[in-house]
């Protein structure tokens, strides 16, 4: 029987919260514990630099929220936990996936449709100076 994968993480623009807790951290340090469960639990620092552009708040939450996921009783030797940004690979296959994905996939990513939700929405509130 093969191991089931687990990957998730949480993006490093402030304190944790809540919904990091009962969205993420949760569920993955219990799938973690399954023998049967093969887990990859990220900071992800890259995400964060869209969000946040304190390079300061960013490291200050990479390490809250390490020392969260560790409290919640996430094992270290049984799990690859890693931050984002010190596997260059991820970006590296990130661009390559980027230049030939096509837009209708694109569009049924949900970050990707609430991104141009957003966008669309801070349009229609900018005032237009002819």
């Amino acid at each position: 029987m093969s191991k089931k994968r687990v990957l998730t993480g949480v993006t490093t623009t402030g304190i944790p919260h809540l919904g990091n807790y009962v969205g993420a951290i949760r569920p993955a340090v219990r799938a973690a514990q399954n023998p049967d469960t093969e887990s990859f639990l990220f900071l992800a620092d890259y995400h964060g630099i869209i969000k946040c552009h304190e390079p300061e708040m960013i490291h200050q939450s990479t390490q809250a929220v390490a020392a969260t996921w560790l409290a919640c009783g996430l094992d270290p030797e049984r799990t690859t936990f890693y931050r984002q940004s010190d596997i260059p690979e991820v970006m590296e296959l990130n661009w390559i996936l980027t230049c030939i994905t096509a837009k209708g996939l694109m569009n049924r990513a949900h970050a990707y449709k609430a991104a141009v939700q957003a966008n669309a929405e801070n349009i229609r509130k900018t005032p237009t100076t002819v």
